[in-house]
């Protein structure tokens, strides 16, 4: 079965070929985006869209590349045997699986999601080459060998936070998802929003990529922010003719929490308000 996108999201012609692409070679597929431009949900709509189950591993700045293997419990096992606990005689009962031993051992070739790799240590996606590579890793504590009933599909997102290693991107099919033009944004609101009125759709739209074409900003708003203020713009019945009646380059729009989420950018469009009044004067 081949990805073509799903019913809740719009995927480009060049993604759609870059999923499709990474299961074909049976290589992970590494995902690189702004913040915001659906790269963990792509993972949920191809499990959906290939009827495959879904395991998801999220990265933080402490997780170890072990924790995905498995953990061993070497706590419990010693509390257990000075309690007398029969289970200690068996080092099975203190391994924790982790996500890539769920997904190895799953009866149906599963969707592997390993969300925002950069965040961890350098040496994370180095300690995970072997594994991915031949879908298999040793456990030390029991002996024996855990290999891939099937190969996942493998989908790994990361922000860029940090250079990931050459060894570790050769074994990637990359895909970098590119912000979407106007069109797809329309047709990404779309499915969020059907029936949307269309002079609302594209006065926001025509809002919200000036504010990101602003000079100076420090966060730009993403696609699922716009979805946000949307939904607000909707709730609180605004008027089109409010979002039309100012540049939003040199004013602060209504409901602004919604796209803009740090201090030093509402400063920055509170000065360029500033200014524009000045000059009308």
């Amino acid at each position: 079965m081949r990805f073509e996108g799903t019913a809740d999201y719009v995927a480009t012609p060049d993604l759609t070929i870059a999923v499709n692409a990474a299961v074909t070679l049976e290589r992970p597929l590494l995902v690189k985006g702004e913040p915001g431009t659906g790269k963990t949900v792509l993972a949920r709509e191809v499990a959906e869209a290939l009827g495959a189950p879904l395991i998801e591993w999220h990265v933080k700045s402490t997780t170890k590349a072990a924790q995905g293997l498995y953990e061993y419990d070497a706590v419990s096992r010693l509390r257990d045997s000075q309690l007398g606990d029969p289970r200690v005689a068996d080092i099975a009962h203190y391994i924790r699986k982790g996500k890539l031993w769920e997904a190895f051992e799953a009866d149906v070739r599963p969707v592997l999601l390993i969300d925002e790799i950069d965040k961890a240590d350098i040496e994370f996606p180095n300690d995970l080459l072997l594994e991915l590579d031949r879908m298999e890793f040793f456990v030390y504590e029991t002996g024996e060998t855990i290999r891939a009933r099937r190969r996942p599909v493998v989908i790994i997102t990361s922000n860029n936070e940090k250079e990931l290693p050459d060894a570790f991107l050769r074994r990637c099919f990359f895909h970098y998802i590119r912000f979407p033009d106007r069109e797809t944004m329309e047709a990404i609101v779309e499915v969020h929003y059907p029936g949307l009125k269309k002079r609302l759709l594209s006065e926001a739209l025509t809002v919200f990529f000036e504010i990101r074409e602003v000079q100076g900003l420090k966060k730009r708003p993403s696609t699922s922010e716009l979805l946000d203020w949307i939904k607000l713009l909707v709730n609180e019945d605004i008027d089109p003719e409010v979002l039309r009646a100012k540049d939003a380059r040199s004013a602060i729009p209504p409901l602004h929490g919604a796209l803009l989420k740090n201090e030093q950018d509402v400063h920055l469009f509170e000065r360029l308000a500033f200014m524009a009044r000045r000059e009308g004067r």
